[in-house]
């Protein structure tokens, strides 16, 4: 395990935070145009990148832990005290790029998090006029579920463990 290795972890926790802001986007545009219908899909969508990026801070962790400890620092070491303890050379300049980009793509994560979980809680919670009966009660049970569902995924967006990770407001 090298900083490379770590740096290829950072590069792959970087893709599933785009791919996670790509899927809140998407689906603000669905809930703004109405298509209450594939909000079961969105956040299906939204939990997987989320389920992929727990195994990347898993990767990433393992990686960081172990340049900390070769770098002599703890293994719960933040990147910001990475990037200090970084011997010279490319390392110090390439993790503060990593650490520069996550914490650019955290404050947007946390925007789209917010603005989506606004419009979830604006849509009204019995879903859109259906027909009578059995059927229009399951339709306005569903249109709950899946509001619901999603509103609870949109929750998990934000990465507070990957904001520790980084040092917080530091650096």
């Amino acid at each position: 395990m090298s900083a490379s290795d770590l740096s290829a972890a950072l590069w792959q926790e970087r893709r599933q935070l785009e791919l996670l802001l790509f899927r809140l986007e998407t689906q603000r545009l669905h809930v703004e145009a109405g298509n209450l219908e594939w909000l079961n899909f969105m956040a299906s969508e939204v939990e997987a990148v989320l389920d992929r990026l727990r195994f990347e801070a898993l990767a990433r962790s393992v990686e960081s832990a172990a340049v900390a400890t070769a770098w002599g620092l703890p293994a719960q070491a933040t990147l910001v005290e990475l990037v200090s303890a970084a011997p010279a050379g490319p390392w110090p300049e390439i993790l503060r790029e990593h650490l520069d980009a996550l914490r650019e793509l955290l404050a947007r994560l946390g925007a789209a998090a917010r603005v989506n979980e606004e419009a979830l809680q604006t849509l009204p919670r019995t879903g859109r006029p259906g027909p009578a009966g059995a059927a229009g009660l399951l339709d306005q049970l569903t249109t709950a579920g899946n509001l619901e569902r999603s509103l609870a995924v949109v929750r998990r967006a934000p990465q507070p463990l990957l904001a520790q990770y980084l040092g917080g407001d530091r650096g």
